[in-house]
């Protein structure tokens, strides 16, 4: 969220400190080809009368929408845009639906002094369900409890900074980020084992990273049978930079999450 642009976070992992991703872009990215991730959203907070893009998300229902639990202040306004592409023009396929305070639903285990904790997860229902299209669509979520394995191909998409500490792009970004698995992102030399849960993903390294911005976006993947899945909500990165050596980003794994999306849904 906007708030947490300059806030680290000093994790228990022997002093790492990680920050958790705030308003920026793909690092090492390149312009995604128009409306090629539908399910990407722009979750967006009202100040002084004009509203503001914070974080990513993913449409995961007509009428709900998944991002990162660090993205939501109670105390703010939002509206989640679909259908976005360049922020810098009006290109047509735009939906602006408000969300209710009462209606952003935060995992109860987050906390918001602790991203290495884990259960970094929200989800908002809107005020009403988008209007699928072309340039709208529901994401799949994957199988629950799926792991993928170490060098997975997947693609980050978001409108976070091009470079830490760079400016925030007009067009959606994407960048290529192959998963680091569970043994090797927890190596001491990399996150490391206290930093790391079973319910993260890391994926990326120095070279294409999430950074501010990027914020609970979607971390697609393709599987096998060609459909793309989204296996990960961006959640932290080391506060050397976005792409630091040995420290991928890190998302929450959403099939660690999916009796609690699926709960939460129902009785709401």
């Amino acid at each position: 969220m906007a708030a947490m642009l300059s806030l680290v976070l000093l994790l228990v992992a022997g002093g790492v400190r990680a920050a958790v991703l705030p308003d920026s872009r793909v690092v090492n990215g390149q312009d995604a080809k128009p409306y090629s991730w539908p399910w990407q959203i722009s979750l967006q907070y009202e100040r002084d009368g004009t509203f503001r893009h914070t974080c990513g998300g993913t449409l995961i229902a007509a009428n709900w929408v998944m991002t990162a639990a660090h993205c939501i202040s109670k105390s703010r306004t939002y509206q989640v845009v679909l259908g976005e592409y360049d922020m810098s023009v009006g290109e047509g396929p735009e939906q602006r639906i408000p969300v209710n305070s009462d209606d952003i639903f935060v995992h109860p285990k987050w906390l918001s002094f602790c991203a290495a904790c884990g259960n970094d997860i929200a989800l908002m229902k809107l005020q009403r369900p988008a209007a699928l299209s072309a340039e709208v669509q529901v994401g799949r979520l994957p199988p629950a409890g799926s792991i993928l394995p170490n060098g997975y191909p997947c693609v980050l998409s978001g409108w976070g900074l091009l470079t830490t500490g760079g400016s925030l792009p007009d067009r959606l970004q994407q960048a290529e980020l192959p998963v680091v698995d569970y043994e090797h992102c927890t190596q001491p030399d990399w996150w490391g084992a206290l930093a790391i849960r079973q319910t993260m993903i890391c994926a990326g390294g120095a070279e294409k990273a999430g950074c501010n911005g990027d914020s609970g976006g979607p971390l697609n993947c393709q599987a096998e049978n060609g459909n793309w899945e989204v296996h990960g909500i961006a959640s932290f990165v080391s506060a050397l930079g976005c792409n630091a050596a040995k420290k991928p980003t890190v998302f929450t794994r959403v099939s660690a999450f999916e009796d609690w999306i699926e709960e939460t849904m129902r009785d709401n």
